[in-house]
């Protein structure tokens, strides 16, 4: 690969950082600097701006390789700013190396519940009860950290609870409607 086309995997890796990984630190200047420095200023922009809305295209559409190399070839094909088949290397080569962390950074982006972190389980016997018979008995002793999304801190709550035979049998019964559920639509 000529190193004009390292330099334009450089822009788009700059770009990723910067957009999709929160590097605030990769400015426009610097990567003018580093990666293009013989461009004027305008021409850098130019490029820089195109280059940022191609893969906010490539990004927003998840594109598969099938889909990128159409994508490529159309933009390659265009009378007017059209890609050279080097700069479309550069973008799969780009894509290939970065389209599994950008899907991941946007999925977590996007996921605005809370998440279980942890569970932990012990069994115990029960010391206390309002009737004779409830002593002695077999209990569950469950702690969940659930971890909040949405602040920065990753605060985590924990839940502590116990559980009967009862109760645990269904919990355990409604987590398997669940898992048929979900095996259900992953078909």
């Amino acid at each position: 690969m000529a190193a004009a086309d390292k330099n334009v995997v450089g822009l788009l890796n700059g770009i990723a950082r910067r957009e999709y990984f929160g590097e605030s630190d990769i400015t426009d200047e610097f990567l003018h600097q580093e990666l293009f420095p013989d461009l004027s200023a305008e021409q850098f922009d130019a490029i820089l701006k195109r280059y940022e809305t191609l893969t906010r295209n490539i990004v927003s559409a998840d594109m598969d390789y099938n889909q990128l190399e159409a994508f490529l070839t159309s933009q390659m094909k265009r009378k007017q700013g059209s890609l050279t088949q080097e700069q479309a290397a550069a973008f799969l080569k780009f894509w290939k190396s970065q389209k599994v962390k950008i899907h991941d950074v946007l999925v977590q982006r996007s996921s605005w519940n809370n998440k279980l972190k942890d569970i932990s389980w012990r069994i115990d016997l029960k010391s206390q009860g309002r009737h004779l018979e409830q002593i002695n008995l077999p209990v569950a002793i469950v702690e969940m950290q659930i971890e909040k999304r949405g602040t920065e801190s990753k605060e985590t709550d924990v839940f502590q609870f116990e559980m009967d035979e009862t109760q645990l049998s269904n919990v355990l019964t409604s987590i398997s409607e669940i898992e048929a559920k979900l095996t259900n639509y992953a078909q």
